[in-house]
């Protein structure tokens, strides 16, 4: 018995050596895990942006002008762009998208998944979908990280939009004229309505399209949905989340396109005011919601089913066949 009590303190060392050997393997597969979301969001973003370019940035370009919006004028601008610039036009500024949307969307997604985790924890829902509001949460939180992260490169998307490619060269060169012309705190130019229309945008996606996926789940009997399902479901999702932030994008874009277009918009209700007493309530701040409304849910069901594709492929060839996400 004595032995016994004067050994006891090394037995307990003995005890706890195992445990720090299991801590790597769970750091390893948390890595992973975030890894996988970032490659994952970086696809799906790319994708998603590519696809649909052109009438992004014809809708960028009604955006910041005092120009009337129709399908009609949209079709003749963009066929006017084809044929004084060349096809290839159609997609200037996309290399400035995708430097922007691929860190973007690699971040909001990965943001996404932590913050769906650390709601999960917090409100007890481990491992089970989250309730209404900690799912419009995670999702504006996720786009708010991002946005902030990425922000002085929407800013150079959108004036190599707006621009002639003679004015701007590279994405380089946008970042030198507007910090040596118009000083570095340009590039946070319409900043606040960003973040003010990132909100309602990111957190209405994400909560659709996760409603839409568990009232699925719950009525067809399917654990997960099929990738044209996936691609409704996601298109229902942007279509809801952009039109709620519309007019905040809008104003966003006239503040950052405003020292190459003339303009001087010093905040978001002196912006506002201006479109409004120029153009109208519904024809300035809803401008070209209709191509958006064409745009949207195509980039948006195409990003969410990459993303959750690509989830579940990188999943199976990491673990073996029959993980799904």
């Amino acid at each position: 018995m004595g032995n016994g009590v004067r050994g006891g303190p090394v037995e307990l060392q003995r005890d706890v050596e195992p445990v720090p050997a299991r801590i790597p393997a769970e750091e390893s597969q948390e890595k992973e895990k975030v890894l996988n979301s970032l490659m994952s969001g970086a696809l799906a973003g790319a994708v998603a942006k590519t696809a649909v370019a052109p009438l992004d940035r014809t809708k960028i370009m009604f955006q910041v002008s005092s120009k009337r919006f129709s399908a009609k004028e949209a079709y003749r601008l963009i066929y006017h762009t084809y044929l004084n610039e060349g096809f290839w036009s159609l997609w200037r500024g996309n290399s400035a998208t995708m430097v922007r949307v691929i860190p973007y969307a690699a971040i909001q997604f990965c943001a996404h998944e932590e913050y769906k985790q650390i709601l999960g924890n917090y409100y007890g829902f481990q491992g089970k979908a989250l309730t209404p509001f900690p799912r419009f949460i995670a999702g504006s939180l996720a786009g708010t990280t991002a946005a902030m992260v990425t922000y002085p490169l929407d800013m150079v998307r959108a004036r190599m939009a707006v621009t002639p490619k003679e004015m701007y060269s590279s994405i380089v060169h946008v970042f030198i004229r507007i910090s040596r012309e118009e000083g570095l705190k340009t590039l946070y130019r319409g900043f606040t309505p960003t973040i003010l229309g990132v909100i309602p945008y990111a957190g209405l996606s994400f909560f659709t399209y996760e409603t839409l996926k568990k009232v699925h789940a719950e009525h067809s009997g399917k654990a997960q949905p099929s990738p044209p399902e996936r691609l409704l479901f996601g298109a229902c999702a942007g279509l809801i989340g952009q039109s709620a932030s519309y007019p905040l994008d809008v104003v966003r874009r006239r503040m950052q396109t405003a020292g190459v277009l003339g303009h001087s918009y010093s905040s978001i209700l002196l912006t506002m005011q201006d479109i409004v007493r120029e153009e109208g309530l519904v024809r300035g701040l809803y401008k070209g919601l209709s191509m958006n409304w064409v745009k949207g849910p195509i980039a948006v069901g195409i990003s969410f089913t990459t993303f959750d594709l690509t989830q579940i492929l990188l999943r199976k060839l990491q673990r073996g066949p029959g993980l799904q996400r």
